[in-house]
Formats: structure tokens, sequence, C-alpha cells
């Protein structure tokens, strides 16, 4: 039973992983459909946020049923627990490269990021994929050196995020409110992936230690 019992925890674990790997993907295809007006591209995104979003429902009623047929104690339980809340990051991290494939779609034939943003939008999504990747790795090795470096590497979407907000507020800007609005939501939508990347590192580095990262720090 504990072995049956051990390799449903394993799979709570791996499925979490392959969600990582999802939302890695539909991130990255969604700046790059962002960037080059790729209507297609844009779609799949969108098309392919239900099978993130089906994964997770099926993890959480697999979760909850562990819990109601095992009662388990102690690391157990912390590890199914905090596996809802990270199912619950990953499921919003899809959504948010989902909204930013909306964006490409709504502004198509054009695209969306006028020329003078369009490096900082190309960083964001970079550094968000790589944070989205990093993550991946701290879920499936528990690693919490990794799960460090994390928050720190949020800092670097906080600058480029503020870089939008100066650019919009520059006298210069000549692309009107409307493209003003769309880029503040474009940048606000990486941030927030980028503060779920967080949360979930936070949330290994506890099942791990029994400690928050902000008392490590």
């Amino acid at each position: 039973m504990r072995e049956q019992f051990q390799e449903e925890l394993d799979a709570v674990s791996s499925t979490l992983v392959d969600m990582a790997g999802l939302v890695k993907t539909a991130m990255q295809n969604a700046t790059t459909a962002l960037l080059t007006a790729d209507l297609a591209l844009a779609e799949k995104v969108i098309a392919d946020d239900l099978i993130i979003d089906e994964i997770q429902h099926e993890l959480d009623a697999k979760t909850i049923n562990l819990i109601a047929r095992q009662s388990p104690v102690a690391t157990d339980l912390r590890t199914l627990v905090t596996s809802l809340r990270m199912s619950a990051d990953l499921e919003r991290m899809g959504d948010l490269a989902h909204h930013i494939a909306k964006s490409a779609r709504m502004r198509y034939p054009a695209t969306a990021v006028p020329p003078e943003l369009s490096l900082t939008i190309e960083e964001m999504g970079r550094v968000c994929v790589s944070i989205i990747e990093k993550v991946a790795l701290v879920l499936k090795n528990r690693d919490t050196d990794r799960a460090l470096e994390v928050e720190k590497d949020d800092d670097a979407i906080d600058s480029l995020h503020r870089k939008i907000i100066q650019t919009l507020l520059d006298p210069s800007w000549q692309h009107g409110i409307e493209t003003a609005i769309d880029m503040t939501l474009l940048g606000r939508y990486y941030e927030r992936c980028a503060d779920h990347a967080v949360s979930i590192a936070r949330r290994v580095y506890f099942l791990v230690t029994g400690t928050y990262a902000s008392d490590k720090a």
C-alpha cells in the first residue's frame, strides 16, 4: 500500500513538471505570435490553454482523492496540499500566456507591439521563459538553491516592466491611448507570470525545508 501511495505521490509531482513544460511552450509561442503577428501561432496558444486547464482539474481531483483515501500526515500531507496551490499557479501562468496570444490576435494583421518596445517585450518573454524552465527544474529535483534564484530572476522582469511604464509616460510617446493600454496590460501579464513562478519556488522551498524562503533571505 505504501509503495502504491508513493507512486501516486510521484505521479502528482511529475504532472506538475509536465504542466510547467506546457506553460513554458505557451509563453514562448505567445511572445513569438505577439512580436511577429503570427495569427496561427496565437490561435494555437489559445486552444492549447484548454489542455493546461484540463490537466489542472484532473490533478486537483486526484490530489483531493489521495488526501481522502490515504489520510496523509507530515511531509506527505504537505506535498499534496502544496501541489494544489502550485497547480493553480501553473494554470494561471498558462492563462497569462493565453492573454498575450489574444492580444496578438486582436491586433492582427498589425503587430501589437510598437517598434520602440519590441526589444523590451522580447526580453521580457525570454526572461519569463527562462524562469519557467528553472521552476520546472525546481519542481522536478526539489532544488532549493534554484528556488532561491527564481526570486532574484524576477527582479529582471520587474525592471523591464518599469521600462515599459517609463516609455509610456515619456512625452515623445506617439502611439495613442489604445496602444498604451495594450502595452500596460502586456507588461503586467509577463510580470504576473513571473510572480506566480516565484510563488511556486517558495512553496517548493517550504516543502523541502519546512521554512519559508524569506526566512533564508
